[in-house]
């Protein structure tokens, strides 16, 4: 969209069946899909499979998911629309956003980006370490049969 500045920010929480006969993943890039058309997405995020503490329609768990975007303030209505007649989606609700919470949204993307950017460097320095740790246990293994043996 050419005017997408000057469109308002949402967020949108929605819950997945898991039991349908869609499988969640294709739920939440159905309406990912739909808003990256509509509108520009600032982030995604999936809390995966959470428990209820109450059923919802005789279920016990569904699937967690938050997007968060600035779209024309009529797509909202539609997207909401769509959420309440598709039958994998079992509770959704759409808030709008003033520009701080947007960026609260943003700077915790850009954090979580850099985390996951920053988690394989800092991974392959634990595995190099616990690969030492063995070989040095190894190493006094073999070392103190030979103590015994004197």
């Amino acid at each position: 969209m050419e005017n997408v500045k000057t469109n308002s920010a949402y967020e949108c929480m929605f819950v997945s069946d898991l039991t349908g006969a869609r499988d969640a993943a294709e739920t939440v890039a159905k309406f990912v899909g739909l808003v990256e058309k509509n509108g520009e997405i600032i982030d995604v995020t999936e809390w995966g499979k959470r428990r209820f503490e109450y059923p919802i329609n005789d279920k016990n768990e569904g699937y967690y998911t938050i997007v968060t975007f600035r779209a024309d303030p009529s797509f909202p209505a539609e997207f909401e629309r769509l959420l309440n007649i598709d039958e994998n989606v079992m509770r959704s609700f759409i808030i709008k956003l003033d520009e701080e919470e947007v960026a609260k949204v943003i700077r915790r993307a850009a954090d979580k980006a850099a985390a996951a950017a920053a988690a394989p460097a800092t991974e392959a320095p634990a595995e190099e370490a616990v690969a030492e740790e063995a070989v040095a246990e190894e190493a006094v293994a073999e070392e103190a049969p030979a103590a015994d043996a004197e």
